[in-house]
């Protein structure tokens, strides 16, 4: 098969062939008809994810069909179409029996500790657990879309937030988590403020939905901005993008009693941030972590796209062939790209 593969962290990969992958006993193999390029797939080129051995193929979030299945599977077959999340589980811990597949304790991730879905064909273990059908209204594409960015702003607004209908909620980042996260809380009745330093990513955060905006090249203090804004504070933020200074903004701009969630990945040079933690305990503020979604709350998320309640498929750019996303993932560093980015492996 045909695949995009790199040998050295920081070395552009090449798209060559490699050998087709055979199902494991629990699982499937799945032809990728579109795979989404993001950010954290540039995280793992360069080298920030210990989880991966060379060489590797990276792509995590990605829509198919079931193209051979193993011999312990029971519940898929050949032809379906299919999504996976990209935090897979392994169904039996702790965690796993509790609901909360996204922190399971054995779990493995397609791009990072598998070869991922950069790649005509990409396989996946333990697919009973972890294998999502698709509604046949949906494409390729926009199930894709789903995987990560979408996925993990729908648990981060609708579970760890807890957003309500009226509350305010700020958005800091509007990259394809912050433009999903935008979209997800104003369907929920929230008024949302986004911010980032780009005009291109404000203006479709407003199209997505937000009320306010704030390009925060152009305030002196982010945090004021958006007290002004919400009238004394935001219910609800979100850190989409994963730096120090967002994650403090993000906790900073809440009123008494708000909830922080952080959403963005903090590694590298940016894997520690200060908070005021003198506010957090007098205005006894919420921090959350969020991380994925589990297989099993997909079923919420996929009645509200099918309702029209929900439109992801807004938030898709660009299509790429393996070949012409290598520059962009390359280049996702500095120059991400609006919304997001398609991968058809069959270009």
């Amino acid at each position: 098969m045909k695949a995009m593969i790199f040998e050295r962290f920081g070395t552009a990969p090449e798209v060559r062939e490699v050998p087709d992958p055979s199902p494991a006993p629990d699982g499937v193999v799945i032809e990728v008809m579109a795979t989404g390029l993001c950010r954290s797939d540039w995280h793992g080129w360069v080298g920030h994810d210990t989880d991966i051995r060379l060489p590797h193929v990276p792509g995590h979030e990605f829509a198919g069909v079931v193209a051979a299945v193993g011999s312990q599977v029971k519940g898929f077959r050949v032809g379906e179409r299919v999504t996976v999340p990209f935090i897979a589980a392994c169904g039996h811990c702790r965690e796993c029996h509790a609901g909360h597949q996204q922190v399971c304790e054995a779990q493995f991730q397609p791009g990072f500790t598998h070869w991922g879905s950069f790649a005509e064909f990409v396989a996946i273990d333990r697919a009973d657990n972890n294998l999502v059908r698709l509604p046949e209204a949906m494409d390729f594409q926009t199930a894709a879309s789903l995987g990560c960015r979408f996925a993990t702003s729908f648990r981060a607004v609708a579970d760890q937030g807890r957003v309500r209908g009226g509350e305010w909620v700020a958005v800091h980042g509007a990259g394809g988590v912050g433009l999903s996260a935008v979209m997800i809380a104003a369907a929920l009745g929230a008024r949302v403020v986004a911010i980032d330093v780009a005009d291109s990513k404000l203006a479709l955060a407003r199209a997505m939905g937000a009320a306010a905006t704030v390009n925060a090249r152009e305030v002196t203090d982010v945090v004021e901005a958006v007290r002004e804004i919400t009238g004394g504070g935001a219910h609800v933020s979100l850190d989409a993008l994963g730096h120090p200074e967002t994650c403090y903004n993000s906790v900073a701009n809440l009123r008494r009693r708000g909830r922080h969630v952080q959403v963005g990945l903090m590694l590298a040079e940016n894997a520690r941030a200060s908070i005021p933690m003198a506010q957090v305990i007098a205005h006894e503020l919420e921090i959350y972590g969020s991380h994925g979604m589990q297989s099993w709350r997909y079923d919420a998320m996929l009645e509200m796209i099918l309702a029209g309640t929900l439109r992801p498929d807004r938030l898709i750019g660009e299509t790429l062939s393996l070949e012409d996303a290598v520059p962009a993932l390359v280049a996702m560093g500095s120059q991400a790209p609006d919304g997001i980015a398609m991968i058809d492996p069959r270009r």
